[in-house]
């Protein structure tokens, strides 16, 4: 009886800790630097485009044709996938990803290079360390998308 009321405590106290920690995360200060992407961090709960680390590297989306085309379809495929546009301007866009247990808020930016057809993407964790692959699972279910629809369109 003694056990279960200790895996009840202590399964009750982390949950309670993680909700404080993703009621706690506010919103980074977006900025790109040297007109990149923000860097990831050393903690593996992110990854980008633009990074030069091999464990956070992933490889940009790419597209032909209409670029007022490809950002709607962007646009489009990030909702599709849950994802809430919070800034928008310029060949720039953030959104944002709500986890739906304990409400972690990740971060997904995007800059569109019309000329090269290439558009660069960073999704990462607001809080904590790890991020079970997430935020590389989540990028690569909307470059399918994403693809899948520019063809559709």
């Amino acid at each position: 009886m003694n056990n279960i009321k200790t895996i009840i405590i202590k399964f009750f106290t982390t949950a309670m800790l993680l909700i404080f920690l993703s009621c706690s995360s506010k919103t980074p200060d977006i900025k790109t630097v040297d007109g990149k992407l923000r860097p990831c961090p050393q903690s593996p709960n992110c990854v980008s485009s633009e990074s030069d680390d091999i464990k956070s590297r992933i490889e940009p989306f790419t597209f032909q044709g209409s670029p007022e085309k490809t950002w709607s379809v962007l646009k489009e495929s990030i909702a599709a996938v849950g994802g809430n546009i919070q800034e928008e301007h310029d060949g720039y866009l953030r959104a944002i990803f709500t986890s739906k247990l304990f409400g972690f808020i990740d971060d997904v930016e995007c800059r569109m290079f019309s000329a090269e057809g290439i558009i660069h993407i960073r999704s990462g964790s607001r809080t904590g360390y790890g991020d079970f692959g997430v935020n590389k699972k989540r990028v690569e279910d909307l470059r399918t998308l994403f693809k899948k629809n520019m063809k559709e369109k």
